[in-house]
């Protein structure tokens, strides 16, 4: 696979991770589903293990495109900025992020 491809891909691993960790959160659990619903303690734990396990993927897809002092910092800079777009969409547009749950029942 091309560099540019892998990157593409680590970049959208990392927006996933980062989505995924904040819908772990209660507060922005509640501003995605537009009504104080609590989430469920196993639901969180999974949402935290798949952002975590993303970030992971993103890292490794870095590697695999750079070598690894400048993956690691294009890995840095992809995970910043993946987390402030993820915070400026749900400072806009939170319920955007109920696609990441599919197949999950969000009672509301």
């Amino acid at each position: 696979m091309s560099e540019a491809v892998l990157l593409g891909l680590a970049a959208l691993a990392a927006w996933v991770s980062m989505a995924w960790l904040a819908l772990s959160m209660e507060v922005h659990w509640q501003q995605v589903c537009g009504a104080p619903v609590m989430v469920p303690r196993g639901l969180r734990r999974s949402l935290r293990q798949a952002g975590g396990l993303g970030l992971l993927v993103s890292l490794a897809l870095c590697l695999a495109a750079d070598h690894p002092s400048m993956a690691a910092l294009v890995w840095v800079m992809f995970v910043a900025a993946c987390a402030f777009g993820v915070a400026m969409l749900l400072t806009w547009r939170p319920r955007v992020l109920r696609a990441l749950l599919v197949g999950v029942r969000v009672n509301v």
